[in-house]
């Protein structure tokens, strides 16, 4: 893929600032006037960034967890199927699915990189591919190729909800020293986004495009959802109401137990 060539809209992109990741590699980002993108040239660093898969510096990985899991409680069980089969994609530790699983929902993990440690044995391979979405949370950023992955990872799971979380820039891209999402020190982040840049996707790829770029969730789906509901379902409000939403499923803490015991006697 060319440095002078947009991923998402195929335009012609202009190196906007040079930055230093990892503390020593000196890097290009380019810029997309039509759509909005911002990328770092070529990873040639990313063996080394992904020693380990989760950065060390990622201090909030626990407690973005339990805030994304509420927030997506709420916006499943009132816009989706409280009662339909979701993956977690690049899910890490496994933490967000175990999470949604407690609540009650039918949650599986999936991830290339990282060793699944907390939902193990409800892995995407323990069940059939047919999803009622997909979820993939501090996942884009991470991608060069990010239509790839949408595409791949929709088609595989025979849905055509995407439900992620990326935070957003407007206008120019800040300044190399003015975003904490740059996340320099990783060299993990390699890709950005503006609002005008995923509506331009989700066109590319004929679904529906809705965000909350103020708490970083978005959604590109087939379906029509209300908007304004979204946006309340991913506020604070979601804290009351998952506690309203945790009584009424039944959670899969037992019965998963019941499961895993089984299939550890019959091995």
């Amino acid at each position: 893929m060319s440095n002078n060539k947009c991923p998402i809209c195929q335009s012609g992109r202009e190196k906007i600032f040079r930055a230093k990741l990892l503390q020593k590699y000196e890097v290009d980002y380019f810029f997309c006037q039509n759509c909005g993108f911002l990328q770092t040239e070529k990873p040639y660093w990313l063996e080394e960034a992904y020693q380990n898969a989760i950065a060390s510096t990622d201090t909030g990985l626990v407690v973005r967890n339990i805030t994304i899991s509420k927030k997506l409680t709420c916006i499943l069980y009132y816009l989706f199927e409280k009662n339909g089969k979701y993956l977690d994609i690049a899910g890490g530790y496994g933490l967000l699915t175990r999470l949604m699983r407690d609540v009650g929902f039918d949650f599986y993990w999936s991830d290339l990189y990282c060793q699944n440690i907390f939902a193990n044995y409800f892995e995407a391979s323990n069940t059939n591919n047919a999803f009622s979405a997909v979820t993939a949370f501090e996942v884009l950023e991470h991608l060069y190729d990010p239509v790839e992955f949408i595409s791949k990872s929709l088609e595989s799971t025979e849905c055509k909800t995407l439900i992620f979380s990326t935070q957003l820039f407007d206008g120019l891209p800040p300044a190399p020293n003015d975003w904490w999402y740059y996340a320099h020190e990783t060299g993990q982040h390699i890709s950005f986004f503006q609002h005008k840049t995923l509506d331009f996707l989700a066109k590319q790829m004929s679904l529906n495009f809705y965000s909350t770029s103020n708490y970083g969730l978005h959604i590109l789906t087939d379906q029509t959802i209300n908007n304004r509901l979204f946006k309340i379902l991913s506020g604070r409000l979601s804290k009351l109401l998952y506690e309203y939403i945790s009584k009424r499923m039944k959670s899969k803490l037992f019965s998963d137990r019941d499961i895993i015991l089984k299939q550890i006697s019959t091995k």
